[in-house]
C-alpha cells in the first residue's frame, strides 16, 4: 500500500505540472495589457489575505516545483509573499537534489549475480592452469551461462596472479613502465543552479597525476574534444599513449586524428563501463 500511495502521488504531481504548463502556454498567448491587469487584480486579492493574516495551506510538491520553475523567468524576490525567501531557496535545493538523484541512476551493464562470482572464484582456485577464456568456455559448455572472458577477469581472486596461457604484458606492468608517456581523458557531468547540464572534459598525466588540461562545454562533440587534445599535445612533450573509454564521441575518425598526432590509442575494456558509470553516479550523489 505505501508503494501504491507513492506512485499515486507521483502521477498526481506530474498531472498538476502538466496542467500548470498548459496554463502558462495559454497565458503567454494573451495580450500583454491583459496579463498586466490580471496580475495586478490577483495581487490586490492576495493583499487582502495578507492583511487578515490568513495562513495558507502547506504547499504540495507540484506547487513547489512549479514555483521554482517559474522563478527562473523573473525576479521572484519582489513578489514572494506566501513563504520566506529561505523557505523558497530550500524548495529550490530540494528540486536540485531530486534532479541529481534522477540523473545519477546507475547505468551500464548490471552486476554479475553473487552466485556466479563465487563460482568463478572457485573454478579459478581449483584449476590454476585455466585462464579467463577457458573459464568462460567452461561456464558456457557445462552450465549454459554466456559470459565474456573480460568479465571473468574482473571477478578472479586478487591473489590468483597471472593466469597461464596469457603471455601478454599485464596492464599494471605496462602502466608502470610507460606512465610518464601516458595521458588519459574523460568527461563528467555537472549541473548548474538552474539545472543546466555542462560537460567537463579533463586530461590527466598518468605518471604525475597532474591535470594537463580541462574545459567545459554544453554541447560536446568529436571536433571540440579533438581541439582540446591538440592544445595538450603540442609535440614538445613525450606523450606516446592516450587512454579513453568507448564513448561514441571517440569515433574511428577521432582515433585516426590522434594517431596522426603521434599518439597510440588505448581503449578501456567494455567490461569496465558498468564500473565507471557506477563510480560516476556515486561521486554525483556524494
Amino acid at each position: 500500500m505505501p508503494k501504491l500511495h507513492c506512485c499515486f502521488d507521483l502521477l498526481l504531481t506530474i498531472f498538476r505540472l502538466l496542467l500548470d504548463s498548459l496554463r502558462l502556454i495559454g497565458a503567454s498567448l494573451q495580450p500583454r495589457c491583459r496579463l498586466a491587469a490580471e496580475n495586478l487584480f490577483l495581487r490586490k486579492q492576495l493583499a487582502l489575505y495578507l492583511e487578515r493574516q490568513v495562513k495558507p495551506h502547506r504547499a504540495k510538491a507540484a506547487t513547489r516545483l512549479a514555483l521554482v520553475w517559474l522563478s527562473r523567468l523573473f525576479v521572484w524576490r519582489e513578489v514572494l509573499t506566501v513563504v520566506k525567501p529561505e523557505t523558497f531557496i530550500r524548495w529550490h535545493r530540494q528540486g536540485f537534489r531530486l534532479f541529481w538523484r534522477w540523473k545519477s541512476k546507475p547505468r551500464g551493464r548490471p552486476r554479475v549475480p553473487a552466485e556466479l562470482r563465487k563460482l568463478i572464484a572457485e573454478m579459478a582456485a581449483d584449476n590454476p592452469s585455466w585462464g579467463e577464456e577457458r573459464i568462460a568456455a567452461e561456464l558456457l559448455l557445462k552450465v549454459g551461462i554466456r559470459i565474456s572472458p573480460r568479465t571473468v577477469r574482473r571477478y578472479l581472486p586478487p591473489d590468483s596472479g597471472p593466469r597461464r596461457g596469457t603471455s601478454s604484458q599485464r596492464w599494471m606492468t605496462f602502466v608502470r613502465n610507460h606512465a610518464q608517456g601516458i595521458l588519459c581523458c574523460d568527461f563528467f557531468v555537472t549541473a548548474t543552479a538552474s539545472f543546466r547540464l555542462l560537460y567537463v572534459f579533463v586530461v590527466m598525466e598518468v605518471g604525475t597525476r597532474r591535470i594537463a588540461h580541462f574545459n567545459v562545454t554544453a554541447h560536446p562533440s568529436a571536433e571540440w574534444t579533438l581541439q582540446q587534445l591538440r592544445e595538450v599535445v603540442t609535440g614538445e612533450e613525450s606523450y606516446r599513449f592516450l587512454i579513453h573509454d568507448r564513448d561514441s564521441i571517440y569515433s574511428s575518425e577521432f582515433d585516426s586524428a590522434l594517431k596522426a598526432m603521434g599518439l597510440s590509442v588505448l581503449k578501456t575494456p567494455s567490461g569496465w563501463l558498468a564500473i565507471e558509470e557506477n563510480d560516476k553516479a556515486d561521486r554525483c550523489r556524494n
